[in-house]
């Protein structure tokens, strides 16, 4: 009888310590892989990718919003005329080059507010407070939508006798025709058209170079120009710069004095 009780108990404790082991084993293995999980990145890897990558620019931002949307803007320019170097410059505009609150909330690219709009809606601070605008589920429906917008209303009507690279009358036209309030929208987008040669898209369209852009290189532009304010400047120096007065600087960006900061972008005649 004891002889039995002797081997139980040895058979038992052979069985406990095993358990034990596995489990021991089993927390290792666990504990190994949460230091796994919880690893951090080492620092200097982490300053290599921020040195790589470098900081997002508002001219990265427009370059990538181009890539992103110039085939689209050209498709929307076969089916209805509207030229892809002004869908574009409107886009860049009026989105900040996709990265306005209204474009990231709502896929709204062209800030067009509700009107007769039958479907999802946001609201949005502008010229009043919580106005109402259309919203998206994509940003290549903003931009059908926005072509329909132009097509469809006959206040625009004249913008569709121009010429299809005619990316200045179009700009004059729109801002005449009471889509936006800023006194100096179509030389914003007569500026964004030139300056990221926005005309290129219209000219791979229509198969041909752009005459306004002929013109340009001619020399016989007489639209605004952009002058970034840099260290040292004053108003004065740049309307020497410029051959204009600092009363045209001023009126041309609405200036109440004198006072510029280094970055600002101002307009010059």
């Amino acid at each position: 009888m004891k002889v039995k009780q002797l081997v139980l108990l040895c058979m038992l404790s052979v069985f406990l310590f095993s358990c034990g082991s596995k489990k021991k084993a089993a927390n290792r293995r666990g504990s190994n892989r949460e230091m796994v999980s919880r690893r951090v990145v080492p620092a200097e890897v982490e300053n290599n990718v921020r040195k790589n990558s470098g900081p997002v620019t508002y001219a990265v931002s427009v370059e990538h919003y181009i890539q992103l949307f110039a085939p689209i803007a050209m498709e929307e320019m076969k089916l209805y005329k509207i030229p892809a170097s002004i869908t574009l410059a409107q886009g860049i505009l009026e989105s900040g080059a996709g990265r306005g609150e209204l474009s990231r909330r709502a896929n709204n690219h062209f800030g067009i507010k509700c009107h007769d709009w039958k479907g999802a809606k946001v609201y949005h601070d502008d010229d009043r407070r919580q106005e109402c605008f259309r919203k998206y589920n994509d940003p290549k429906y903003s931009y059908r939508d926005h072509s329909l917008f132009l097509a469809k209303r006959g206040r625009y009507a004249d913008l569709f006798t121009l010429d299809a690279d005619d990316y200045k009358g179009w700009a004059r036209g729109l801002k005449k025709a009471g889509y936006a309030t800023d006194r100096r929208y179509p030389d914003k987008l007569i500026d964004l058209v030139e300056k990221y040669q926005l005309y290129k898209f219209d000219e791979e369209v229509l198969g041909r170079p752009s005459r306004n852009y002929a013109e340009l290189a001619e020399g016989n532009d007489t639209s605004t120009s952009t002058y970034v304010v840099k260290k040292g400047d004053t108003l004065y120096s740049i309307s020497k710069r410029y051959n204009t007065t600092v009363a045209e600087i001023q009126r041309s960006n609405n200036l109440d004095g004198t006072s510029i900061s280094i970055g600002q972008v101002l307009y010059i005649n």
